[in-house]
């Protein structure tokens, strides 16, 4: 597939209108903080987030309830003690977009380690197509551009509400990657993947009742699963890989880890091969789960549409 197939946005006159000067002036100070030294950007982002987590708000509470529901048997001062740490790596997280969007290649790679190439070299030798399944890893805009520097990815993605922020998205995602394509384009994945491209795909989030199976997730029994996920993996010729993006513990920079391909994955059982997916999610989460997205409201559809919401 050319990028001439991928709708790309352009810039618009309309995005000199009053309506977008707010997004302008946080795009321009999230910009200008990008080119600030890297530990300087980590020590804004905590105490960024640590706001955060002060003044609260719906996204606290998200976050402390999905705590709650997957982990039962932490008592209140661990699940505390986590949530801290977690709102400091969402406001780290802020800045990491800037540095994501906006970093030149040399330190992009001189911050981001990969390890794993090898597996993705032997697929592309044997002719594979690559669906590479990742998580909601804080890291993750900074950690697209890391992975794409030595191997670029076909990023599928969930395009910005605002038009203008997704002129900034798309391009600052998309600069050492191959081309974007919208969540809605399950043809042009398929497509990617059938010329042996590397795809990247997380299954980690709620996309609602349709196409979704009711699978265990951590501690909760019944979480919406998407199906997707295995409608890309049963393309002819495809392998799967889990890979696993963290900011290192000493602040030195980043590791994208390439698990070796899942084996007698995908099986001919949608249930089983979505538990075994998540097991894989949670093992990854594991590692780091104060990087992890937990502010997502991940438990939101519920089995049946009469059920009292696990948020209320």
């Amino acid at each position: 597939m050319s990028k001439n197939k991928v709708l790309q946005p352009n810039f618009k006159a309309s995005f000199l209108l009053p309506k977008y000067w707010l997004t302008w002036l946080g795009v321009f100070i999230l910009y200008t903080i990008s080119w600030l030294p890297y530990k300087w950007q980590l020590f804004l982002g905590r105490m960024l987030g640590r706001l955060f987590l002060k003044i609260g708000g719906s996204r606290k509470k998200v976050a402390l309830r999905n705590l709650e529901l997957c982990f039962p048997n932490m008592n209140e001062q661990q699940r505390q003690q986590l949530l801290k740490k977690n709102f400091e790596n969402t406001g780290i997280a802020l800045f990491e977009t800037g540095m994501g969007w906006w970093w030149p290649q040399w330190r992009i790679k001189r911050k981001v380690t990969v390890k794993g190439l090898e597996h993705l070299e032997q697929a592309r030798k044997d002719g594979k197509g690559i669906l590479l399944l990742a998580m909601h890893y804080l890291t993750i805009e900074l950690n697209c551009r890391g992975m794409g520097c030595n191997n670029p990815m076909v990023v599928f993605y969930r395009p910005h509400n605002n038009e203008l922020m997704e002129f900034f998205q798309f391009r600052g995602r998309g600069r050492s990657n191959k081309y974007m394509l919208g969540k809605r384009d399950v043809k042009g994945l398929i497509e990617a993947l059938a010329d042996g491209e590397s795809c990247v795909y997380l299954p980690d989030q709620d996309y609602g009742r349709k196409r979704s199976l009711f699978v265990p997730f951590f501690a909760v029994k019944e979480t919406a699963t998407t199906t997707g996920t295995l409608i890309f993996a049963r393309q002819p010729n495809v392998l799967s890989f889990m890979i696993i993006p963290t900011r290192n513990d000493d602040n030195s920079g980043y590791t994208i880890e390439i698990k070796p391909p899942l084996d007698n994955f995908p099986s001919d059982h949608d249930e089983t091969d979505l538990i075994r997916i998540n097991q894989e999610l949670e093992k990854a989460i594991m590692q780091k789960p104060e990087q992890y997205m937990w502010l997502h409201r991940r438990f939101k559809t519920r089995p049946h549409k009469d059920e009292l919401s696990l948020y209320k």
